[in-house]
């Protein structure tokens, strides 16, 4: 199919052959669908179509099924008749087995290329998501994030913000008095928070060399794009982290991308499985930033394609977005399920041939009730599609076949080794130590002063000389000048005018990088 992704179609029940236009691609999409109704087939042969149309792709691999991608399929498969018969069916007359260009990434580094973005990246609203900070906290995260800025420390790792946590919750008082309250106990939280995110892999994630998004935007030397795969199966231990960071990738493609308005085809089709994770207890303020990334992100040329088991995960701002639908079955067990089913059916163009309600309950596995922008945009009427067989393996792939594709790999040794740049971390500690050796230097000097004061008295005493001792009530005997000079020196040192000159270092260090 010409400027189209086929998608399936066929059969006297079915529609004639399905395709996804390339045009609108970047209007978004949804893939939805119960488990086990073929939503994972859907987001492979979907893969499939862009990387050929010359497209990358960019997807989660959550059971581990999708690493198939990279080798083709073999009439050995046990299912190889039925993909045959199925091709024949929907009219697939060139369908064949074949492998695609795939990239495989992994926040933890073991089953893919380590994908790395500093703290300064992230910012910190979603660092606040990430560690499910209270109003109050994320505040003090933001205070904290306004004083690197100012102060050029840079934030790349969580040693870093760990570091200038410290230094604000001692410096709170200052903090308070120009930005707001900064309470011990706010800093202290956030502490413990980022100890947990730590322990779950942060370290990992949070450190450099960061990721470069152009290397998701590369087409193999054939001219098909290629396929980022994202290894999630052990990510999703950690869910908060999972969709943290899809939407960390979402806004960093939103905020580099040039405009491109609307182009013959996407720059990159962005694919979100388990979307409802990014929904779930999200404050407005995170919604907001979604609906706007979603909205004005296909003008930078990239499609978002949310997958999740029922349309009622995504927000209905968000959901009325999402032009090309792929509607697995739904079950409608409950009277909740029921509803569901019936909000699903109508938001589609209706269909004069069946009822959508009906046939969103009663399409099999592979089957999907599908409905795709058509010519200026507007919406296709409902159609029921079988989806087309892949062509690459279906399932996973076995390690050493992942080891060969991560060797050929065109950022081959680009990520795997970490960097640890000067950064606020080892900055704030240079700092605090030459504070030290300042205020220790200023003690030894009044320490000197008032042993050279000391004895220059005691000469005075030797040669007869006299020195008054004042009688006044509660002052003692009169002290020389030079030794009235040297005790109000140690006095200060050891007060809070001491405290200060440290203070006053660190803070004048702070002035610029």
């Amino acid at each position: 199919m010409e400027n189209k992704v086929f998608v399936g179609g066929g059969g006297e029940e079915y529609a004639t052959p399905q395709g996804l236009t390339l045009k609108y691609a970047n209007r978004h999409g949804l893939i939805a669908g119960a488990t086990g109704t073929g939503k994972t087939v859907t987001l492979q042969i979907l893969a499939e179509g862009f990387s050929a149309a010359g497209v990358p792709v960019f997807l989660s691999d959550v059971k581990g099924d999708l690493s198939g991608l990279a080798a083709a399929g073999s009439p050995e498969f046990k299912l190889h008749d039925a993909f045959q018969k199925r091709a024949g069916i929907i009219g697939f007359d060139d369908y064949r087995y074949e492998a695609f260009p795939v990239t495989f990434w992994d926040l933890f580094g073991a089953q893919g290329h380590p994908v790395r973005a500093t703290v300064a990246e992230m910012g910190p609203l979603l660092l606040s998501r990430l560690m499910e900070l209270s109003d109050a906290q994320e505040g003090v995260i933001n205070i904290a994030f306004r004083v690197a800025d100012e102060q050029g420390l840079p934030l790349l790792d969580l040693k870093d913000l760990q570091a200038l946590l410290v230094w604000v919750g001692e410096n709170a008082k200052e903090l308070s008095l120009r930005y707001g309250n900064v309470s011990s106990q706010s800093v202290g939280t956030i502490q413990r928070s980022l100890l947990v995110l730590e322990n779950q892999g942060g370290a990992q994630f949070f450190a450099e060399p960061a990721l470069d998004l152009d290397d998701l935007l590369r087409r193999a030397p054939d001219g098909r794009g290629q396929i980022n795969i994202l290894a999630a199966d052990k990510l999703m231990g950690a869910p908060r982290l999972y969709a943290t960071f899809l939407l960390w990738l979402l806004s960093e493609l939103f905020e580099t991308l040039p405009e491109v308005g609307d182009p013959d085809k996407p720059k990159l089709v962005f694919f979100f499985d388990e979307a409802h994770l990014l929904f779930e207890d999200a404050p407005k303020a995170l919604v907001d930033k979604v609906e706007q990334v979603a909205r004005l992100i296909r003008s930078k040329g990239v499609g978002v394609y949310f997958i999740t088991q029922n349309p009622d995960d995504v927000p209905e701002d968000i959901l009325g977005q999402l032009g090309n639908r792929f509607q697995h079955a739904l079950r409608a067990f409950t009277a909740r399920d029921r509803k569901a089913l019936e909000r699903a059916a109508e938001t589609y163009r209706p269909n004069s041939r069946f009822d959508t309600a009906d046939a969103i309950r009663d399409v099999g596995v592979g089957e999907a009730v599908t409905s795709m922008l058509e010519d200026k945009g507007v919406p296709g009427i409902v159609e029921r599609t079988l989806i087309r067989p892949p062509s690459s393996k279906l399932g996973p792939i076995n390690d050493a076949a992942r080891a060969e594709v991560l060797s050929t790999s065109p950022v081959a040794g680009k990520y795997e080794t970490p960097l640890d740049r000067e950064s606020a971390f080892e900055i704030l500690a240079e700092r605090a130590e030459k504070a030290a050796r300042d205020a220790a230097r200023a003690e030894e000097q009044a320490e000197a002063a008032s042993a050279a004061e000391r004895e220059f008295n005691a000469g005075r005493r030797y040669s007869g000389t006299k020195v008054e001792r004042s009688t006044s009530r509660g002052r003692g005997k009169t002290e020389s000048f030079g030794e009235a000079v040297a005790n109000v020196v140690l006095k200060e040192l050891k007060g809070t005018t001491g405290r200060r000159i440290v203070r006053g270092i660190l803070g004048g260090l702070f002035k610029g990088r």
